[in-house]
């Protein structure tokens, strides 16, 4: 079934998701560990093709080892990267992160900044990492995070045929009101791991089965 025509029904149908998921997932949150601006946007951009479980394994130590942003990009590359080897990608991370932590501290004063286009101005930091620290760390609402999960959900709900996540985040933030960004994307994160799986949806558990338009929907109603 194609995404439904952007307007008052599609609008009433979001509602309706929205409504279920936060009946569903009340206090639903990030998974990542952080106690900070700065270990938001750490974990967050070791987050990257690696999962939240493996990042908070490694993320404990390494957040003793560096607390301000002259740690990161004061200690040599490959003591980094070494410290963050088993997230992937360490070498392309480890540089992410040093360079943002250097901006940080020459551009900025030494506090992440709280703004989409300040955040996109860091090394490594693009629009999903920027919504997770705003939103996460700040309680800004300055757009909607998606991930590998929200992308999954808004194909098969519906929400949006767009396979690019910008365009995808475009879609949302056009049916989903701005004081529920923050929220929605944790909704759909927590049922994407519960329930709408990404190699075989539990259809027959989920609250959202009679109103899905997904073909992968195994229930049907009349």
């Amino acid at each position: 079934m194609r995404p439904l025509e952007r307007g008052t029904m599609e609008r009433k149908y979001a509602a309706e998701l929205m409504a279920r998921l936060e009946r569903a997932y009340p206090h639903a949150r990030t998974a990542l560990h952080y106690g900070n601006p700065l270990e938001m946007l750490v974990a967050t951009i070791l987050s990257a093709q690696c999962t939240d479980e493996r990042v908070n394994m490694v993320t404990p130590g390494l957040f003793k080892k560096y607390r301000r942003p002259s740690d990161y990009y004061g200690a040599a590359p490959e003591e980094l990267e070494s410290d963050i080897h088993s997230t992937g990608f360490y070498r392309n991370k480890a540089k992410s992160i040093q360079g943002a932590a250097r901006m940080i501290d020459e551009r900025f004063g030494g506090k992440v900044p709280d703004s989409m286009e300040k955040l996109l101005e860091l090394p490594g930091v693009a629009r999903k990492t920027a919504n997770c620290v705003l939103g996460n760390a700040y309680g800004i609402a300055s757009g909607i995070v998606v991930d590998t999960h929200v992308l999954r959900l808004s194909g098969r709900l519906g929400l949006s045929d767009k396979k690019n996540a910008d365009k995808i985040e475009g879609d949302l933030m056009k049916i989903v009101p701005g004081e529920k960004w923050i929220d929605f994307s944790h909704w759909l994160v927590e049922h994407g791991r519960a329930v709408c799986k990404a190699r075989k949806p539990l259809c027959g558990k989920c609250m959202l089965s009679d109103i899905c338009p997904s073909p992968e929907n195994t229930v049907r109603f009349p």
